[in-house]
Formats: C-alpha cells, structure tokens, sequence
C-alpha cells in the first residue's frame, strides 16, 4: 500500500491563510482546531480545510507546501477557487 501526503490550505477565523503538508489531513486539522498545531493557528481557530492536494511523497508535499507559502494571497484564492485563468495571469512573471 502507497502512504498519500496532502498540501493543504486552511482559512483561518480572521481571514488569512496556512499552507501546510501532512500524511493523515483529517487528523492534522483535528490538531489544528484543537489548538495543538502551530501557534499561528492556535491563535486563529477555528481553522476550515479550502484546499487540498494528493501527493505521492512527503519529499513533493513538502515542496508544493514551500511553493504554495511564496504565492500571494489572490494566487491561493485563484487556486481555491478553481480560476485557472486568474492563476495563469497571476502567475505570469512582471
């Protein structure tokens, strides 16, 4: 049996966003709202799952997570929201 890691995205209660990496994502949000995540988090509960991604390695997990992080704001809404073309255009260099 293959172990499946996640990237995910939360929205926290005052609006911002985590990004985060995990092998069991239920069980990681679980911890989040209970406080027993990062502090950024604990401070921002309750936490809600918008996004997530099946990864076949912790190694791609965590270097979607990391790519993820240094995306702005409008970049993960666009991704949230499934816009593929406000993600193209957003992603295009200046």
């Amino acid at each position: 049996m293959t172990q499946t890691y996640y990237c995910y995205i939360l929205k926290c209660s005052d609006g911002s966003y985590y990004v985060g990496s995990a092998s069991n994502l239920e069980d990681r949000l679980n911890r989040h709202n209970q406080g027993r995540g990062p502090t950024y988090t604990a401070k921002r509960r309750p936490v809600q799952l918008v996004y997530h991604e099946r990864l076949e390695s912790l190694d791609s997990a965590a270097k979607r997570e990391r790519q993820l992080k240094r995306w702005s704001r409008a970049k993960k809404e666009a991704l949230i929201s499934g816009d593929l073309e406000s993600l193209k255009k957003l992603s295009k260099s200046r």
